[in-house]
């Protein structure tokens, strides 16, 4: 796991695909693979809801640096991004997560920093969750993709199947996610990196999906939620 991955990993997805998530989890799987310094910065200041920042004092208490607002507070909902998010981008000895807000103008804020992003060193993964209305199709997909690299500058280099309905999700959930991102894979040239899922769903996805299995703990949710 991560071995094929950039050390800078941009983490884009429509609402609802579960990018926050899978930006988390993915953090904290690194930190406990690797002996490197993990960053994590929160770039998404379009969604208010499931912030990535919400989880500083959990990722921080496992040696995770957290990169949110410039401006202390939780329940802020400001455009201001912290200056700090420049270290890992310049200094190679960190691995770098970055979770983006998953609309133009969340890549927008992407494309500031658009400079200190070298090619060949990141990768921007794409959360796809085939129950979504906004990439329920092939066609969904390719305008949200091209959207964002439009916006940000970058290219998307891989597909996270994170197809999912919260607790209610099932396997032929996950399936159906595989049917689909195969046939965008196959049109537009982008391997499948990630298949994700609860644990429980995790552990009877069948060999012939694509991607790399990524069991996740629901750690953005409260249990009522």
């Amino acid at each position: 796991m991560f071995i094929n991955d950039k050390r800078i990993r941009i983490i884009i997805g429509h609402y609802g695909s579960g990018k926050t998530e899978f930006s988390v989890n993915y953090a904290m799987k690194l930190k406990q693979a690797t002996a490197s310094k993990v960053a994590i910065a929160d770039l998404d200041i379009v969604n208010v809801y499931f912030r990535s920042r919400e989880k500083q004092v959990m990722l921080e208490e496992q040696g995770i640096k957290v990169i949110a607002s410039s401006i202390a507070g939780n329940a802020l909902d400001l455009p201001a991004v912290a200056a700090d998010i420049i270290t890992p981008l310049e200094d190679k000895s960190y691995e770098y997560v970055i979770d983006v807000g998953g609309d133009s103008v969340g890549a927008r804020v992407l494309g500031r920093f658009k400079n200190y992003i070298e090619d060949g060193d990141y990768d921007m993964f794409m959360v796809v969750n085939a129950n979504r209305e906004q990439t329920m199709d092939l066609e969904g997909i390719k305008r949200h993709k091209e959207t964002i690299e439009a916006t940000s500058r970058l290219k998307v280099t891989g597909f996270i199947n994170n197809t999912h309905l919260i607790r209610e999700t099932t396997l032929e959930d996950v399936l159906k996610g595989d049917k689909l991102l195969k046939e965008a894979s196959k049109e537009l040239g982008i391997p499948i990196r990630y298949v994700s899922a609860m644990s429980h769903i995790a552990s009877q996805i069948p060999d012939e999906v694509s991607g790399e299995i990524l069991a996740l703990d629901l750690i953005m949710r409260d249990q009522w939620m």
